[in-house]
């Protein structure tokens, strides 16, 4: 399955957005959050955005790096496709937890 041109969004717009949203810019606040504007959380350090997973929605935190494989623009095409990227739930993969454990760990090996 690979991502493809549409009228769309470019992929590296997507994941761009993504990044921003998501990511860690090293800020920090006493509330718990580095930005109250973006809400984005202390706990994510640089260099990683959390994603949620399964049906329980369990939280990850992951590379950004990992953004670059193929496997994992894979899961985000689907997360597009099932959820868009456009909502206030955070990135959130549709596969179940143990199939993402195992992808990923072999990805940052």
């Amino acid at each position: 399955m690979a991502i493809t041109k549409s009228n769309k969004l470019s992929q590296s717009t997507v994941l761009k957005q993504i990044l921003k949203r998501c990511s860690s810019l090293g800020r920090k606040s006493t509330n718990g959050y580095q930005d109250e504007q973006q809400g984005l959380p202390m706990d994510v350090p640089k260099g990683h955005f959390a994603v949620y997973v399964g049906e329980n929605r369990t939280r990850y935190i992951v590379p950004i790096s990992i953004l670059s494989r193929p496997e994992f623009r894979v899961l985000l095409q689907r997360a597009e496709e099932e959820f868009g990227f456009d909502h206030d739930m955070g990135l959130t993969i549709p596969c179940n937890e143990d199939f993402f454990e195992s992808l990923t760990s072999s990805m940052l090996r």
